[in-house]
């Protein structure tokens, strides 16, 4: 297991990340639902001030405050800079909860930032498109890895490990920067060159049938069978379907896995709770 994600447009939206301990988003009812989880949660990331994605902020705060568990961790939320609703939400939580037991350490981001991880690995914020004047914002976790100079590529093995005993390891080879994880946010299609390379895409796809939107302020599926046509993601989840979809779920998964037979296909049902 890598996601736990509940996501249901316009009620709740949030995604829990565990080989970093990462929350996206905190949609009502994610307390309940991750039970214990919560308290390995170190840091929080909101990708914009709608309801369905910030309602269940306060009671996690208290939640983690009050239950058993290991209390003390300090907690990290980060929001879009600028974002005057989330920082008014906060400020009324912190006043709400005047004693908590653990540093809570609120911080704004914006397009480029980089939040280090562990093991390497970092976290960027991109810039998305949603409702005029809304400040959001789409998530990237990102890995910095070594490979072997190209230089080097067609060496045997007994080859390299003699170049390697002669001018050491930091000689032969290159640092570069891997994409783990793309997450959407609420937002129209994101662009394929910041995809691109990345291994899991988490992708928004409010409406099923382009028929049905009224504003573009969402993705469509069909605006996500136009991009899987010029990236090639090992994983796709698309997540924040519209609860009016709910009996085509499994056919829209099997068209897709059709359509698109080198790419694993998850649909997060707006009725429940995905674990994948």
């Amino acid at each position: 297991m890598e996601f736990i994600i509940r996501s249901k447009a316009l009620y709740t939206t949030w995604i829990y990340y565990k080989p970093d301990r990462l929350l996206f988003d905190v949609g009502e009812g994610i307390s309940a639902a991750l039970g214990n989880k919560i308290y390995s949660i170190e840091k929080i990331f909101i990708s914009h001030s709608h309801v369905d994605h910030i309602a269940g902020l306060w009671g996690f705060i208290n939640t983690r405050n009050n239950a058993m568990g290991s209390r003390e961790k300090n907690l990290e939320i980060y929001y879009p800079k600028g974002s005057k609703n989330i920082e008014e939400y906060l400020n009324f939580i912190k006043g709400m909860n005047r004693y908590l037991r653990f540093k809570l350490i609120t911080k704004e981001i914006e397009h480029g930032d980089n939040i280090p991880l562990k093991n390497n690995r970092f976290l960027r914020a991109f810039k998305t498109r949603h409702t005029p004047g809304e400040k959001s914002l789409g998530f990237q976790i990102l890995e910095r890895r070594k490979k072997l100079k190209s230089v080097y590529s067609n060496l045997s093995g007994e080859e390299i490990k003699k170049i390697i005993s002669e001018i050491g390891k930091e000689n032969v080879l290159e640092e570069y920067v891997k994409k783990i994880v793309t997450i959407s946010g609420d937002s129209l299609p994101i662009s394929p060159d910041i995809i691109e390379d990345s291994d899991t895409l988490i992708h928004e796809c409010t409406f099923i049938k382009e028929s049905d939107r009224k504003l573009r302020n969402h993705t469509s599926l069909n605006e996500i069978k136009k991009l899987l046509n010029s990236i090639h993601p090992k994983r796709v989840i698309l997540y924040h379907i519209s609860s009016r979809y709910n009996r085509l779920i499994n056919k829209v998964k099997r068209d897709l896995t059709e359509n698109f037979s080198d790419i694993e296909f998850h649909i997060v049902h707006p009725e429940e709770i995905s674990i994948i």
